[in-house]
Parts: structure tokens; sequence; C-alpha cells
């Protein structure tokens, strides 16, 4: 399989790639692709079609814009992947305005790709769903057994912490914000893991996609955690845009910000990416809702506590 090509349109597929052993086979990349760092220097085979200098608000009405127009929020370099002639094309069919779309990618290839090309197109709501990816793409990539081995190193570390959590009877409500203006929190696999970390998830159901809310749904709940951790934002980034979330009324009265609880997590490297740093994202969880209990030294690069 040594002269195989692949090119990866998701950001979670270059990693799941990369983990398996196969990095040297990539040959094109997503303009968001970005870990490990060393595949930065592969050629970019999309782009976004909205500047990057956008704010929540003006992202969030873009994407719309764009997805109510029939418009792909991004658009595929079919040249470039031409030129790169790929045996495998790796893309998602999750969430349009997370990467580059299954219907974007065949749009792009039919007909016009010199020869045949698999196209692998991911689907992940859970965890479960995540390392059946794993083994998909191995598979693909004949490789079955590499990424069985992958799953277990997965799995073991995901079994540390729910053991250490076995005897824990405290299961602090956890909101995990992942946009701001307008507010949504996190679905899909992001439930899963604040179970798994010993907390409980509010407002948004394990499996499901992340739900718009209203300001007044959080003060309500009144959670005893909220963890800022906007999709494609790094810490940098949402630390700019906190501002949205200190103007809403009543925020200093929630026991969350009383008892300094409020974090922001790095959104962007990893509760977004459905790969296998979503383990990671467990160990920064662990390490913010049971910190008596976990150390993992994600603290200043993962997450960071925001007090005001």
């Amino acid at each position: 399989m040594s002269s195989l090509k692949i090119i990866s349109l998701l950001p979670a597929a270059t990693e799941i790639v990369c983990a398996l052993g196969f990095e040297k086979n990539l040959v094109g990349r997503s303009h968001e692709c970005d870990f490990p760092p060393s595949v930065k220097q592969l050629p970019v085979c999309s782009e976004a079609n909205f500047p990057d200098n956008l704010n929540s608000l003006a992202i969030d009405k873009k994407v719309k814009q764009l997805l109510n127009d029939a418009l792909s929020v991004y658009t595929v370099n079919r040249e470039k992947i031409k030129q790169l002639a790929p045996d495998v094309v790796i893309t998602q069919a999750q969430c349009e305005v997370c990467a580059v779309s299954l219907k974007e990618v065949e749009d792009a290839l039919e007909n016009y790709l010199d020869k045949q090309a698999r196209i692998i197109s991911l689907q992940p709501n859970s965890l479960a769903d995540v390392f059946g990816n794993i083994i998909e793409v191995a598979t693909a990539l004949n490789a079955r057994e590499k990424g069985e081995n992958l799953i277990e190193e997965l799995q073991e570390r995901v079994d540390i912490v729910r053991h250490k959590l076995k005897f824990i009877e405290s299961r602090p409500t956890v909101a995990c914000v992942e946009w701001l203006e307008p507010m949504m929190v996190s679905g899909n696999w992001v439930p899963e893991l604040v179970n798994i970390a010993g907390g409980t998830s509010i407002l948004a159901e394990a499996g499901k996609h992340s739900p718009f809310i209203q300001w007044i749904d959080i003060r309500l709940q009144d959670p005893e955690i909220i963890i800022v951790m906007p999709c494609g934002f790094s810490i940098e980034r949402t630390l700019k845009e906190m501002d949205l979330l200190l103007q809403l009324p009543g925020l200093a009265e929630l026991q969350a910000v009383k008892n300094d609880r409020l974090y922001i997590a790095d959104g962007n490297q990893y509760f977004n990416r459905s790969g296998p740093r979503l383990v990671d994202s467990i160990e920064i969880l662990a390490e913010i809702i049971n910190p008596k209990q976990f150390i993992f030294g994600y603290e200043g690069t993962g997450w960071i506590r925001f007090s005001l």
C-alpha cells in the first residue's frame, strides 16, 4: 500500500490517517487540516467561501445565506485534486458547516479524474461512531489490524477515566457552549464525553445535532459548570468574543460564575474534531469537572479558567 495516495478533506480524517501510520501517503488536505503540524506542508485542496476574520454572528449569517442559496460553504479545488491523482478521498456527510461535504466532493470528482478514486464519507454522531470510522478508514487502507490496535489504545484511556470515577456520586451539571451568537450548545458526541468525564450535560442530547438555545435556557438551568468551546475556534479566538457572553443579563448570578467554574476550551483542536483526540477531549473534561481526581496536563493549552 506504499504507493496509495490519499487526500483528506476533513481535519478529523487527517488525524485518523496519521494515527494509523499513513501520513506519508497523504498527498493533499483541506484548508482546515492542521494536525499533526507536519501536514501543513501538504497541498491545500479546498477553501472557505467567506473571509476568516468575521465574528460569530457574521459567520452564522454568511453560512446560513450560502446554504439557503444552495451554495457550498466550501469550494473544492478540482484542478488540484486531479493533479494529485488520489486513490482515496476522505470527506464527511456530517455537517455542511464543519468541512467539505460529500456532495461537494462527488460533484467535483464526477467524470473528472483520470482514474477511479474511492470516496470515503464519515458521518459520526457518537464516540462509538468515531471508533467505527477509524475501522472504516483502516479497512479501506488495508490496515484493519492497525485500526483495531489504535481503538484498543484509545479505549484504555477512556476506561482509566471511567474507572477512577466509578464511586464518584456527585455529577455536576455542565453547559458546553458551541457557539456564542446565536447561542448553541454542543450536541453529537459531547454530552457523552461529559458523562464519561463525570458530569451531567444539559440542554443537548447525545447523538443529536447541536441545538440553538436562548440565554434564558442556561439561566433557568443554572449549571454548576460552563465551558465555552466554539466550533472551529482556538482559545485565543474565543477570548476575543467573550464580551458576547459578558454582556448577557444575569451572568454574574449563575452558580458556575460565582464558584469560578467558567472555562474556555479549544473547540477547534479537540471537541469539534471527530477523530482520535476526542479521547484527549474526555481527559480535558475530566480535569475541569473533577480536578481532584485528574491532572493530565492540558490546562493552559487545551483549556483555561475564565474569571470575571
